[in-house]
């Protein structure tokens, strides 16, 4: 089965994903916040909170794009962050936003490659992903390199989309497939970033495919926890 790609070209799943963030950079916070009402945010700090438990000092998070994930483990964990993204442009709007709080000191940003990351083995207490692993080009290879990071007995936190399940479903999805991407291109100007979005969610594994995916990656424990019924879903996979 083919891969399901921004722009459908011959590029490779990785450099389209990388030139559909650059593409809508600037107007991805705006979106991301309209398009989700806001509940985004809460997800984040759910992840978050969940993660503190484990009191983390140094963080990665992957997939950083403009950095709310990051901005939201350093203020409620006091851990130091780095943040990754394949994508310059998106990073460049989180460098800003960072520096306008003055979180800089504290929070790193650099351009890297989730499925070949620069770090040493066993280096982070707490690594993170918001929704990014539903866009790596190789999903055992990109797991396969957050387990390395991560310090042994410590976790691995993904924060994905999944699937409505029940009588909503119906409701959501017609607004998912046809409502949400259409307000994606008027804002943004590109026409096939918000379509990728449905069609890679309704691609990608959930609840105990993805769990099982995680333990067959080499993690022994994976716990996972539903949100807002069944949009999205905070898993905690422990090396």
């Amino acid at each position: 089965m083919k891969p399901v790609t921004p722009y459908n070209t011959e590029a490779g799943k990785k450099r389209e994903v990388e030139d559909m963030f650059d593409n809508i950079a600037p107007k991805y916070d705006l979106l991301n916040h309209v398009l989700s009402m806001k509940i985004d945010v809460l997800w984040r700090n759910k992840l978050v909170k969940w993660m503190n438990e484990d009191a983390p000092k140094l963080v990665l998070d992957v997939a950083t794009g403009t950095g709310d994930l990051a901005i939201a483990v350093q203020k409620k964990t006091g851990a130091k962050v780095v943040g990754l993204d394949l994508a310059q442009q998106m990073l460049n709007v989180g460098i800003t936003k960072i520096k306008n709080i003055n979180l800089d000191s504290q929070i790193e940003m650099i351009k890297g490659d989730a499925e070949n990351l620069t770090f040493t083995d066993n280096k982070f207490d707490a690594v993170c992903v918001a929704f990014g692993v539903r866009n790596f080009e190789n999903l055992n290879k990109g797991l396969e390199e957050l387990r390395r990071v991560v310090k042994e007995n410590r976790s691995v936190f993904i924060l994905e989309f999944s699937k409505v399940e029940g009588f909503l479903a119906p409701f959501y999805m017609f607004y998912f497939k046809n409502i949400l991407p259409k307000i994606g291109r008027l804002v943004s100007k590109d026409a096939r970033a918000y379509t990728y979005l449905p069609d890679s969610v309704n691609a990608f594994p959930y609840g105990e495919k993805m769990k099982n995916i995680l333990l067959e990656t080499g993690f022994k424990k994976v716990e996972y926890k539903k949100l807002t019924l069944g949009v999205a879903t905070i898993y905690k996979a422990t090396k």
